[in-house]
């Protein structure tokens, strides 16, 4: 089965993250999950989800919330250092950060390596993989901007929760998944919850 890294940090937007695994499962993807303390404090305090304490708590409560298949999402404490991904010979060849805070922005960019999602990160850096973070914050300051420089000159992938507003969204679900789908769009999943760009215009061209 094809795996996913998904970390969720302590930045606010837990339903990018959320919706993000909900989609990865629906696309029969394996999930390795990592949940920072701070995350837990957010799913908690901006959804309606009570988050159980222990990884095997986590794993067994989101594994009923979105409806996946024993074993296809495996959730690891942050000092879990026998997780696979805490290795380049185990470690998934993708990992999204979602939402990415700006402490973890910091310590990935400077390779602190202090708890499993630091260090799974700096797996995917050190490797060359695919390292898609999703920064929630604003206003960016010097230090965040440069982080970020940083990090994209790396080859990591900086997709800022910013939705748009060209495809008129009707609910938070809808701008939450304009988000998701640019996510998805970079792993090179197939996603149906933003049409492409254009897509509207094919077999409609204009008069002009």
């Amino acid at each position: 089965m094809d795996k996913i890294t998904l970390a969720l940090t302590g930045a606010s937007g837990a339903q990018y993250g959320l919706r993000l695994l909900q989609c990865l499962v629906a696309a029969d993807k394996q999930v390795f999950v990592l949940i920072s303390r701070a995350a837990q404090v957010v799913i908690n305090t901006e959804t309606d989800l009570k988050l159980p304490g222990t990884p095997a708590e986590q794993e067994r409560y989101l594994r009923d919330y979105v409806g996946a298949r024993e074993g296809q999402i495996r959730v690891f404490g942050r000092e879990q250092w026998m997780a696979p991904v805490a290795s380049g010979s185990g470690a998934p060849s993708r990992m999204v950060v979602c939402p990415c805070s700006t402490g973890s922005l910091s310590a990935i960019a400077t390779g602190a390596s202090n708890n499993l999602i630091e260090r799974a990160a700096d797996v995917a850096l050190k490797e060359r993989r695919q390292l898609i973070l999703v920064p929630r914050e604003a206003p960016y300051s010097e230090i965040h901007l440069e982080h970020m420089l940083k990090l994209t000159r790396m080859g990591v992938v900086v997709i800022p929760a910013s939705p748009g507003f060209y495809n008129r969204p009707q609910t938070i679900e809808d701008l939450v998944d304009f988000v998701v789908a640019r996510i998805l769009n970079q792993l090179g999943i197939e996603q149906d919850l933003l049409p492409a760009w254009g897509d509207d215009l094919i077999g409609n061209p204009s008069s002009d």
